[in-house]
């Protein structure tokens, strides 16, 4: 059928079930397309938990007569965020993360499933995350005015220091929400897997993390030239495009140095690597897909009017 051809009246082949399969970018896109509106769906679940963070001024000005009362009200929305994004974050990593490996999920309930049942983890993660965002901005300003004050160039290592923390942990959160949704490790480990990938997988890592750069650094731009076109897509696209791109470059790697090996030590075969689609004795219909003839379109002709 072809949605934007005058010709839609024509079916085709069909596609195969033995068809090559999809890898690499193609993949990805076809992802994407068959998962566009639930990707919507989360995306725009995902930034409600945005919404202390963006009423910090507004609820700030409630308070404008009281100087403690509004910064109370500001220190009491930052740390709402701070605690709510990280099991928010893996919400949405469970739900993408079944999407990648062709699994049924149900938007609504395995976000919140995801939500409650690693909220413990996920908060401390969400919570040193912001945390180590908080410094890497705030070393922006405070060691560069230290250098320039003290004629030192000294002040700089600091700054180096911070920044080279901020990207591993942020490297590290590639893996770190994967694991956390996808295996039963305790936080202990998922932070120590999570740091040695880092530095195991840096060719998949550095493509994701330069990917999701030009990604933010266009919504940047979109925000600073387009700011209606920006605010109508903040709701609807980045944050599960981004979430999307993570699980598709960086869970294959966890399977391959942490699940996989898990199951061989057992003498298993990783359930996410098997195809649990019915074989063809329990298949109750065959899947013509491929072996179908084409419909010729039938030509228009004048037909009687019955009246």
């Amino acid at each position: 059928m072809g949605l934007f051809s005058k010709n839609y009246e024509t079916a085709g082949v069909g596609i195969s079930k033995n068809a090559p399969k999809k890898k690499g970018a193609a993949l990805f896109f076809d992802i994407v397309g068959r998962k566009f509106w639930k990707l919507m769906q989360i995306n725009l679940v995902y930034m409600l938990f945005y919404l202390p963070l963006v009423m910090v001024l507004p609820v700030m000005s409630l308070f404008k007569n009281s100087y403690a009362a509004s910064i109370t009200s500001m220190v009491v929305m930052l740390l709402i965020f701070m605690v709510l994004i990280g099991p928010a974050t893996a919400g949405m990593t469970k739900v993408i993360r079944l999407f990648v490996i062709n699994k049924h999920s149900f938007v609504m309930r395995d976000f919140f499933k995801g939500f409650r049942n690693n909220f413990k983890n996920a908060a401390i993660v969400g919570f040193i995350d912001c945390l180590i965002v908080i410094s890497a901005i705030a070393s922006l300003n405070v060691y560069p005015a230290l250098a320039i004050q003290t004629q030192s160039k000294l002040m700089y290592i600091p700054m180096v220091l911070t920044f080279s923390l901020f990207l591993v942990i942020i490297i590290m959160n590639h893996y770190i929400f994967l694991m956390m949704t996808a295996t039963s490790l305790s936080l202990k480990n998922i932070l120590k897997n999570s740091f040695a990938l880092a530095f195991v997988a840096l060719k998949q890592n550095l493509l994701t993390f330069v990917i999701s750069l030009l990604v933010v650094a266009l919504m940047v731009v979109i925000e600073f030239y387009f700011l209606p076109v920006f605010l109508l897509l903040v709701p609807f696209f980045p944050a599960a495009i981004l979430c999307l791109l993570n699980c598709f470059i960086s869970y294959p790697i966890i399977q391959k140095y942490v699940i996989n090996p898990y199951y061989t030590s057992i003498g298993e075969i990783n359930p996410e690597l098997v195809d649990d689609s019915p074989t063809d004795e329990e298949r109750i219909f065959t899947d013509m897909g491929g072996k179908e003839k084409p419909i010729e379109k039938r030509a228009k002709g004048k037909g009687k009017r019955i009246s």
